[in-house]
């Protein structure tokens, strides 16, 4: 039986008659990463905002750790949004050792924390220095150190790597699975559709305010499957054209998707292929990625599109 960490029950919320939230329901795993996707304006931040205590749903009920959301709860969050804040005159040790005392730290505690954190990262020449003095980069590391030092049980992540070099970026995944294997429950909320498939076990889909799908990933993938293999090969390309019951896509010179026609199977279709001229290298159930799920569900490929580029 899943353990969750959170669970969303029947949430509502609206705001001067428009409904942001539209009955919503989420069941999220402990010490799982949970991918929170949609297109802006699904409904994404308000169900965040509910969960950390900052605006309270107008019906239905949150439920952390098996406990009706109080704010008593937020000392255990740590909650990272996509608009950053941190005090721009204010030296790097002194802020992050602030906000950790906010979080129930002692001083000497939070100091020294936040000092071992900015030597993990790479920061520890830039303690004594303003935020202005650091590159955006910097800045964004800081403000995941803040979010993420007190240790909480559980982390909210609106677009953390966003505008990351890939070095940086790849550190901050790192650092965001070390803390999944520790136990904390991560929500990660980005338009990175590749990022979801790389580091979440599970996610939800909202649009316009409701959950169109909730899973795992590899289900969600399973569940919306075509018919459809993937087959690798050396030879002649040409030779694919004998098959029988299948439509040849995306054809190159070492593979192709052969999506099998009605009463077809794999079985009969490896049987063809083993028949031709062909080295058969692999042959597979193609399991489609989570744009293409994301389109179908949709239904407007343009959504899609302002997800990649924002």
């Amino acid at each position: 039986m899943t353990d969750f960490f959170l669970k969303i029950n029947s949430v509502v919320k609206q705001f001067d008659g428009h409904l942001a939230v539209k009955n919503a329901s989420l069941n999220i795993p402990r010490a799982k990463i949970y991918g929170l996707l949609g297109p802006n304006g699904a409904g994404k931040t308000t169900i965040i905002r509910m969960i950390t205590g900052i605006i309270a749903p107008d019906k239905g009920e949150i439920r952390f750790d098996n406990e009706p959301l109080s704010r008593l709860h937020s000392k255990r969050m740590g909650y990272m949004p996509e608009e950053r804040g941190l005090y721009k005159k204010t030296k790097v040790i002194d802020q992050i050792t602030y906000l950790l005392q906010l979080k129930g730290m002692k001083e000497k505690a939070a100091h020294q924390t936040a000092m071992s954190w900015l030597e993990r990262l790479g920061l520890a020449d830039w303690a004594q220095k303003l935020t202005t003095d650091l590159s955006k980069g910097m800045q964004q590391k800081v403000q995941f150190i803040s979010t993420v030092a007190h240790e909480p049980d559980l982390l909210i992540l609106d677009e953390p790597v966003s505008g990351l070099d890939p070095v940086n970026a790849k550190i901050m995944e790192n650092e965001i699975l070390r803390m999944k294997e520790k136990g904390t429950t991560i929500i990660f909320s980005t338009h990175r559709l590749e990022q979801v498939e790389e580091l979440c076990d599970n996610l939800a889909l909202i649009h316009r305010g409701e959950v169109l799908i909730e899973n795992t990933i590899t289900n969600v993938r399973k569940q919306f499957q075509k018919n459809q293999y993937r087959v690798e090969f050396v030879g002649e390309k040409s030779q694919l054209q004998h098959l029988e019951g299948v439509i040849l896509s995306d054809v190159t010179e070492n593979h192709a998707f052969l999506e099998l026609k009605e009463n077809q199977t794999g079985k009969n279709v490896m049987r063809q292929l083993t028949d031709l001229p062909l080295e058969i290298l692999k042959f597979e159930l193609h399991l489609p990625r989570l744009n293409d799920i994301f389109i179908e569900l949709v239904g407007d490929p343009k959504e899609l599109n302002k997800m990649i580029e924002n």
